[in-house]
């Protein structure tokens, strides 16, 4: 065992290590059982993960029953709804906590609890790099509550409410009572947002026990599946099964496929890249319009659809859709039972075809991700189909820039806004490192003085993220964004802007030479992310783009479990 190197033996420091870690636990607790870190996000600021300590005292019963020692270890954890400027500013610090705390630590395997949008991610990234046996529990969806007899989506329901509210079709009144409904249990966003998508990616990447994955967080089969776990883990050390063996090339392309068919958020693109750069495997943009494009959406799931996390669950879960995707599948993959993912599908069945639609009747034909290039985004940018409106897929308009987050929030309500429904809205500066952090304001809302006509759409890009629980047309993630000197800082309002997802293309009708000679806006710049110390600089000097998973570059690849010194 990898952490008999600070408890085996008879010298000062083997004492010192036992001694310090006694603290009631027997003398077999020291005598080559594995550690098991459980790598706990639990936090009260990060209220999607307060009930993680109920789900670790779970996996802790497991790995005493195996035969393992659990040691809660807490690690950084990031509110979605609550960090300012945005939680993706901290997920890369997260990830790097995490990959020195396993490694600095006696340990010898780890259970990573999980559940908000970026703790999942930072968790598989950081393990990752350090390459001890992993295994991820997901905290689980909340369940759904219900307002005026409907029942509501997380963050679908609130952005299609407010914007009811600005048309007149809801009270202020009524939209601030389904407040107190919105959130009915424990557990993160019950849509098919990022939070629920990570959790989805971590059982399609393999890191999970099969059928975990959706389990909504106040359902007590996710206290067994919390406790089998445990006693997997300890197995799993014992084999010496890590994640480098499980996340291959050929399990990010089996997440890929489960991405499309569920249609999931956009930022498992960003977060899928970024862990993929950890394990040194190739992946790229191009991999998940190639692979993923294509593939039907089967899930009936806001904010594609229309049905709740919970839904998907009674339905037949991640199972489901992976026997209708069984021929598909890259069977290669393998998961931590150390078995093939295909052999791990068993019956996959249907409990509900109004939720999980067959291959062969589909929600929608094709309606994975697109990656769009031009001149606009040379390295790329996406946007997901399944959420955007047929109509606008190939659109020609006039662009409207907004220099900043500040400068779309001052103008968009504005009655001399100079807009039309075919206006593209374009908002920059909102990148890694613009930002910093490449917020979730991508899915900007519709001008004040178009939606009192009605208007719900219209094309929209933009350098940042948006929610995994928005919907419309909306073109983000352009790379290289505006701070790194990318062509979004030279466009001009009344550039027209050309859209066609089809052909994946995003284009300005400008020459190659006046916009080479163009320079990028000064009212931009003046906004950018300026900071002179702490994590914020070190960030913005070191992140890498939207298109590689804006992990920092000197985060890329792994640096495996061994301490370089050791204590004396």
């Amino acid at each position: 065992m990898r952490s008999s190197h600070w408890y085996a033996g008879d010298g000062r420091d083997a004492y010192i290590h036992r001694a310090w870690m006694r603290r009631g636990n027997p003398d077999s607790a020291f005598d080559g059982r594995p550690q098991i870190a459980i790598v706990n996000t639990a936090s009260d600021l990060a209220p999607c993960n307060t009930h993680l300590d109920e789900i670790a005292q779970s996996v802790k019963n497991g790995i005493w029953e195996a035969g393992g020692v659990p040691l809660n270890l807490p690690m950084i954890s990031l509110g979605e709804t609550q960090v300012r400027p945005t939680a993706m500013l901290w997920r890369n610090m997260a990830a790097m906590a995490t990959e020195e705390m396993m490694r600095a630590n006696p340990i010898d395997g780890a259970v990573l609890l999980g559940g908000c949008d970026k703790t999942i991610p930072a968790l598989l990234m950081g393990a990752s790099s350090v390459d001890l046996p992993s295994i991820v529990v997901p905290g689980g969806p909340m369940l759904t509550g219900t307002f005026r007899g409907s029942p509501l989506g997380c963050g679908t329901d609130v952005w299609r409410m407010s914007e009811e509210v600005r048309a007149g079709l809801l009270s202020k009144a009524k939209f601030l009572d389904s407040e107190s409904a919105m959130i009915r249990s424990r557990g993160h966003c019950n849509t098919m947002g990022t939070a629920s998508t990570m959790g989805i990616m971590a059982e399609a990447l393999g890191m999970t026990l099969p059928g975990v994955a959706g389990t909504p967080a106040a359902d007590s089969r996710l206290l067994q599946a919390a406790h089998n776990t445990g006693r997997r883990i300890v197995e799993m050390v014992t084999s010496d099964l890590k994640p480098s063996d499980v996340m291959t090339k050929a399990s990010f392309e089996n997440a890929i496929l489960a991405l499309a068919a569920i249609g999931g958020s956009t930022n498992a693109v960003v977060h899928l890249l970024a862990i993929a750069g950890r394990l040194g495997i190739k992946l790229s943009l191009d991999d998940f319009d190639r692979i993923g494009s294509r593939i039907p959406l089967l899930v009936n799931l806001q904010p594609s659809g229309k049905f709740l996390m919970e839904d998907f669950y009674r339905a037949g879960g991640l199972s489901a859709v992976f026997k209708q995707l069984e021929k598909l599948l890259n069977p290669q993959a393998i998961t931590v039972t150390g078995k093939s993912i295909t052999s791990t599908i068993g019956d996959g069945e249907i409990f509900d075809s109004e939720v999980i639609k067959s291959i062969d009747a589909p929600l929608q034909k094709e309606a994975g991700i697109a990656v769009l290039r031009g001149n606009i985004a040379p390295l790329g940018a996406v946007i997901k189909p399944a959420a955007a409106s047929p109509a606008l897929l190939k659109h020609s308009g006039p662009a409207l820039v907004f220099e900043s987050i500040e400068d779309f929030h001052a103008r968009i309500d504005s009655d001399d806004l100079d807009v039309t429904a075919d206006s593209v809205l374009v908002l920059r500066g909102c990148g890694p490192k613009g930002y910093p952090g490449m917020p979730e304001v991508a899915n900007m809302k519709i001008p004040g003085k178009l939606v009192a006509h009605g208007v719900t759409d219209m094309v929209r890009i933009c350098d940042g993220r948006m929610s995994g629980t928005a919907y419309g047309t909306v073109i983000l993630h352009v790379a290289p964004e505006s701070a790194a000197g990318g062509p979004l800082s030279k466009i001009l309002s009344g550039d027209i802007i050309e859209l066609d997802v089809a052909a994946r293309t995003l284009n300005v009708k400008v020459s190659e030479s006046e916009l080479a000679a163009r320079k990028a806006s000064v009212a931009t710049e003046n906004a950018y992310a300026n900071p002179d110390r702490g994590w914020q600089r070190m960030y913005i000097d070191h992140v890498m783009q939207a298109d590689t998973g804006a992990d920092l570059d000197f985060l890329i690849g792994s640096s495996g479990s061994d301490v370089t010194r050791e204590s004396h």
